[in-house]
């Protein structure tokens, strides 16, 4: 299936909308902004901050739906330098909030212990971490000839972005347990004077020490803190994260904006992803080949197989992209679809996704290569009859004049295009469960718990093999619908609009 041409066939069904939000670095010395309060209709300016590993980029990836900003390895002081995002509103083009990753704190308690010998209590805390960033011991300078001072120079950014900030989120790995650093930061973040929220990561953990976090937060009169999977996405957290940072704030109209525009455009998204299961699935239920009675019909079945196969990747790489997690390879984050790419006429494959074959196919096989449909009268599957080999596929006379002329037709079983069905939406839930920062490929992939009952309700499958959609019966009378059948991609795709806008609709009741 061709991907533009899938895109733009069904513009006049759905609003036009942009990037949902882009990133932009952006390598204006810190230093050169000067923080002001934020007012109504201002962007807000939200400084990601924690100890180095705990995630803050992985976080910032996974908001801002690109799996290229930042570096992401499992190493401490990744992030070197402070690096700048936007999330827009996919409408208006507005700047609504302005995000800041920033290195990772590495000697909170070491710098800790120079703020309390070298800057006055009496002064406030503004006070005293700037007195910081003005000593040479802030830019490294003295690290590089003597042995008996540390550099903090990372901490220094940290600062200095802290100061032309709004507010922040404090990022913590919720596998970590609460240390002594850990409650040093807090207290070097208190003295910016601005709103700070504890964000807990990695919380799909079931090592977390989330309850002993919180308590030690308490204490230091941090109330609200939020909880935000990097890798183990839930759309849910995300608003509940921006709800909690609009509470802090006195004026909030941004990140409701921000709430809002993100909202539609996720249940958009979810449309748009239904819209091109379906299509794939009437472009393959369409799909249709004729041979003469006397005709080997295994080389016309491989041939629709490997149509199939590639229509199906097509349809997966769609699904990718819409998402923002891209099919070609990205070092960082491999989108490995193994699960989703074994083969569909594999008669295993079936049996583990509780799909059953059509009862021709026990009479297929008596026939062994050849396919008398006239004389059966029915339908044949003839993914057991042909060992497997032409699994899927089926023989079928479409009415008494081929019977009669001795033409056979060859269409995709129910049982492939249910197999097919189930695959797409499991990809698509999964990809709505993905965070930008996950590197496991697994992590694609849900339970594989498939029942081998057929008729049992709990099983996955959208419908029962001898139930189809409407939609993909009529499909069976319309092979100019199908690409796969004409090579008029274009033609064929306008033809089966309706039919896929009504299809994805029953998709998303499922």
């Amino acid at each position: 299936m061709n991907q533009d041409n899938n895109n733009n066939s069904y513009m006049s069904k759905q609003p036009t909308r942009l990037l949902e939000e882009n990133a932009y670095l952006d390598v204006t010395p810190q230093s050169a902004r000067a923080k002001t309060t934020i007012g109504s209709g201002e962007p807000l300016k939200l400084a990601v901050v924690g100890h180095t590993n705990t995630g803050k980029t992985s976080i910032l990836r996974t908001l801002l739906r690109d799996v290229y900003f930042g570096e992401v390895k499992n190493e401490a002081a990744t992030t070197r330098h402070v690096e700048r995002a936007q999330l827009i509103d996919s409408q208006t083009g507005d700047v609504l909030v302005a995000l800041y990753d920033t290195p990772g704190l590495e000697d909170a308690s070491g710098l800790m212990d120079w703020l309390e010998d070298n800057t006055a209590s009496r002064r406030d805390g503004i006070e005293r971490l700037q007195q910081f960033l003005a000593a040479d011991i802030a830019s490294g300078a003295t690290a590089s000839y003597s042995s008996e001072h540390e550099d903090y120079s990372q901490e220094a950014k940290v600062i200095r972005q802290l100061l032309a900030s709004d507010m922040a989120v404090y990022v913590i790995d919720a596998r970590e347990p609460v240390l002594g650093k850990y409650k040093d930061e807090l207290a070097i973040l208190s003295w910016a004077a601005i709103p700070v929220m504890p964000v807990f990561n990695f919380t799909d953990s079931q090592d977390g020490n989330i309850d002993a976090w919180q308590t030690m937060l308490a204490r230091r009169n941090l109330h609200i803190s939020t909880r935000f999977d990097s890798v183990a996405f839930e759309f849910s957290d995300e608003m509940r994260l921006w709800q909690n940072l609009a509470t802090m704030l006195t004026h909030a109209e941004m990140l409701e904006q921000l709430m809002q525009r993100r909202t539609e455009d996720w249940a958009l998204l979810y449309d748009d992803a239904n819209i091109i299961i379906a299509d794939f699935l009437l472009n393959v239920a369409a799909f249709v080949r004729e041979i003469n009675d006397d005709d080997d019909p295994m080389p016309i079945l491989q041939q629709m197989q490997e149509a199939v196969r590639q229509s199906e990747r097509a349809m997966q790489h769609q699904l990718l992209n819409s998402y923002k997690f891209y099919d070609n390879a990205v070092a960082a984050t491999p989108l490995e679809l193994k699960a989703y790419q074994q083969d569909p006429f594999d008669a295993e494959l079936l049996k583990s996704y509780g799909i059953r074959t059509t009862s021709g196919a026990a009479a297929g096989a008596l026939l062994g290569l050849g396919i008398d449909a006239a004389a059966l009268g029915t339908t044949l599957g003839l993914g057991t009859a042909l060992g497997g080999i032409a699994g899927g596929l089926l023989s079928n006379t479409g009415s008494i004049a081929d019977r009669l002329s001795g033409v056979k037709r060859l269409y995709i079983d129910p049982a492939t295009l249910t197999l097919l069905a189930t695959r797409a939406i499991d990809l698509h839930m999964a990809l709505r469960h993905r965070g930008h920062a996950a590197t496991d490929a697994t992590q694609m992939s849900y339970s594989n718990n498939h029942s081998n009952d057929d008729d049992n309700p709990e099983s996955m499958k959208p419908w029962s093999t001898h139930k189809l959609p409407s939609e993909l019966k009529k499909a069976r009378s319309k092979p100019q619908w199908s690409s796969l059948s004409s090579g008029k991609s274009e033609h064929a795709q306008t033809l089966r609009t309706d039919a896929a806008w009504s299809l994805s609709r029953k998709l998303e009741r499922l």
